[in-house]
């Protein structure tokens, strides 16, 4: 019989943990999109694959911030294997959720359920950790299970893509022939390092676009391949259309050309579609 902590009674996670209804064995009916997953996975120090071991509910007396339509669980569970973390993780952790509620006023039941958790840990080794997002327990599936090692291995990679928070300078060069040119736009990232879009444009060919990494365009550089990291850095942080104080100093007629690039990247990205509430998401 597990007895709940005192330290996690008062612990202010406003949680609504998410239960998507799908077939598991149905990897194409899945509701988490990429995005959703790569939100999730970027913000999360400690990602692991754990069994509920045990689901004690919270005496609502001692709760005052769970969300409407929902309990709160204090869960132990087993470790199966850490898919990010330094200092690895103990087989035992516990933390605090808040489960929604069916429409008969009960949570669901997930004791020896398998679950993909995304966590910080709160003490060290000992085991104590909090989720984080409200909805940061994710139904197990190879396929999920897949996904999220995937887009660590990238998210901890030397090179990997660096987060977008806007665009800083564009600007478009013409060729010697007309119809011909260059635009180049470089975007801003939350690590200083440099983050580059170059469209070419050459008569009698379908224009071409290339991402760099790196002071130093590479010509060996591709646009990002769909559901990859950077993809994701790009498509589902860049801002629709090109902010007019990207193009300071460049004429109108190359400025025009430069917007016109710039959609056209854009709309080859793609939308990012998510599922999950936009209050949840990196901003």
């Amino acid at each position: 019989m597990h007895t709940i902590p005192y330290k996690f009674i008062g612990l202010l996670i406003a949680l609504t943990a998410c239960f998507p209804a799908f077939s598991q064995s149905d990897a194409n009916a899945d509701p988490l999109q990429y995005a959703d997953v790569a939100d999730l996975s970027v913000n999360a120090p400690l990602i692991a694959h754990v069994t509920i071991k045990e689901a004690i509910k919270v005496d609502p007396k001692r709760v005052t911030n769970a969300p409407a339509g929902t309990e709160r669980y204090y869960i132990v569970a087993t470790t199966n294997a850490l898919i990010r973390g330094q200092g690895g993780i103990p087989e035992t952790i516990r933390y605090i959720i808040d489960l929604p509620l069916n429409e008969r006023g009960r949570a669901p039941k997930i004791k020896k359920k398998q679950f993909i958790i995304f966590a910080r840990n709160l003490s060290g080794s000992s085991g104590d950790i909090q989720l984080a997002a409200p909805d940061a327990q994710i139904d197990w599936t190879p396929e999920r299970d897949q996904r999220v090692r995937s887009l660590v291995r990238e998210i901890v990679a030397r090179n990997a893509a660096p987060s977008i928070t806007g665009v800083g300078s564009a600007f478009h060069v013409p060729g010697t022939i007309i119809g011909e040119g260059e635009t180049q736009i470089f975007l801003e990232t939350v690590t200083g390092n440099p983050v580059s879009i170059t469209i070419l444009s050459r008569e009698g060919q379908q224009k071409v676009w290339a991402v760099s990494l790196s002071e130093i365009v590479d010509e060996a550089a591709t646009a990002p391949v769909r559901n990859s990291l950077l993809w994701y850095r790009l498509a589902c942080f860049l801002p629709r259309s090109l902010p007019e104080e990207s193009l300071a100093g460049d004429s109108a007629a190359n400025a025009n050309q430069a917007r016109r690039d710039y959609d056209l990247v854009i709309q080859d990205l793609g939308n990012c579609p998510r599922t999950r509430p936009a209050e949840y998401r990196p901003s």
